[in-house]
C-alpha cells in the first residue's frame, strides 16, 4: 500500500517517512571522526573514499559524511550529502556488523548516475563487513 506524504512523495512503507535514517544511525560527534580516521581502515571506490572501524560498544552501523569545500560551494556540497544520505538509506540493511563508517565523497559523485552511487555504496559496505568478519 503506498500513501502521497505531505511533502508529495510517494511513501510505500506507511510509517510516515520516505526512508529511515535514524539519528542513532548518524556519526555525530567529533571524536568518533578522528577515531574511525585515525584508527580504522579504508575501502577506495570511484565517487567516494570510505573509512571504516569496527565498534565494540552499541550495536548497528553508524554512518557520517565529511564533504570538504574544495568540492565546491555550500550548494554543491549539501547535494552531495543529500545523494549519499538516500543511498545509504537505500543501502543500510546490507552491513549488519557493529561499525562507524565516514564517507568521503569525490568530486565526480555530483554527476554520477545515482542508481550507479547506490551500487557504490552497497559495494562498499559488502566489504567493510568481509573485512572485518575476516579479522574476528
Amino acid at each position: 500500500m503506498s500513501a502521497i506524504a505531505p511533502n508529495g512523495k510517494t511513501n510505500v512503507s506507511g510509517s510516515g517517512k520516505a526512508g529511515s535514517f535514524p539519528r542513532t544511525m548518524h556519526l555525530l560527534r567529533h571524536a568518533d571522526f578522528e577515531r574511525v580516521y585515525k584508527q580504522g581502515r579504508r575501502y577506495f571506490a570511484a565517487h567516494m573514499t570510505v573509512f571504516y572501524m569496527c565498534r565494540l560498544a552499541g550495536e548497528g552501523l553508524r554512518v557520517g559524511f565529511t564533504v570538504s569545500r574544495a568540492l565546491g560551494g555550500a550548494v554543491d556540497r549539501n547535494r552531495m550529502r543529500r545523494r549519499l544520505r538516500e543511498a545509504v538509506r537505500a543501502q543500510h540493511s546490507v552491513c549488519t556488523v557493529s561499525v562507524d563508517v565516514v564517507i568521503n565523497p569525490k568530486k565526480s559523485l555530483l554527476h554520477a548516475d545515482f542508481s550507479e552511487l547506490v551500487r557504490e555504496v552497497g559495494q562498499a559496505f559488502v566489504a567493510v563487513q568481509q573485512k572485518l568478519g575476516q579479522t574476528k
